[in-house]
């Protein structure tokens, strides 16, 4: 039997040493990206985000209807989606983390139910003319999609995300007036804290 423990039919010849290292090599890779932790949540996407968070927060509070509130809002997630995808990729890419197998695959997939689900919300709430209730669903849903794929990212992450689910949690029981100021507080400062944190402690 050779060395790698795989046994070898009559005639055939056993694997070479190069090739046994290739196959080594590929199971180690395999095992770390198993076992190891997505690194590349973009801190400087983060900042961006916040950046965009807060002037939606400013302008949503201008807005003298409910719609232009929420349009305000919806424009606002969609640029930091955007913005924010882009600078998550640059840095995997430049990381060499793959984002579609591996950690990368987790840590997207812990996001994405909690963030389709946020979606489908908002619409029921707002043709049930629940419109107070949306800061605290984004909120809630936004910190329970960051702590699921956070669990497979550095520590910082499922923090914020816990952060936010508790702003989600006081804007459930809070006056309605402080439903925009506490999306500004999260979608805006604790990303734009957080982000400059990620920037400086794992490479931008």
């Amino acid at each position: 039997m050779p060395p790698s423990g795989r046994s070898t039919r009559p005639g055939e010849s056993p694997p070479s040493l190069e090739d046994r290292a290739v196959s080594d090599l590929s199971i180690i890779r395999s095992t770390i990206e198993r076992s190891g932790r997505f690194t590349a949540v973009p801190g400087w996407g983060g900042v961006f985000m916040g950046l965009v968070g807060a002037a939606a927060a400013v302008v949503s509070a201008l807005q003298s209807t409910p719609q232009a509130w929420l349009v305000t809002w919806l424009v606002a997630a969609g640029i930091a989606l955007i913005g924010g995808g882009c600078s998550l990729h640059r840095k995997a890419t430049r990381k060499d983390l793959p984002l579609l197998s591996g950690t990368g695959r987790r840590f997207l997939l812990g996001l994405s139910p909690s963030l389709f689900a946020g979606v489908v919300l908002t619409a029921v709430l707002w043709r049930a003319g629940l419109h107070e209730a949306l800061p605290a669903t984004w909120l809630l849903l936004f910190g329970a999609a960051v702590v699921t794929g956070g669990a497979f990212s550095v520590p910082a992450v499922p923090i914020t995300g816990g952060a936010f689910m508790a702003l989600g949690v006081v804007a459930a029981v809070a006056p309605a007036g402080w439903g925009t100021p506490l999306l500004g507080a999260g979608f805006g400062g604790l990303l734009l804290i957080v982000g400059l944190w990620i920037a400086k402690r794992h490479g931008g």
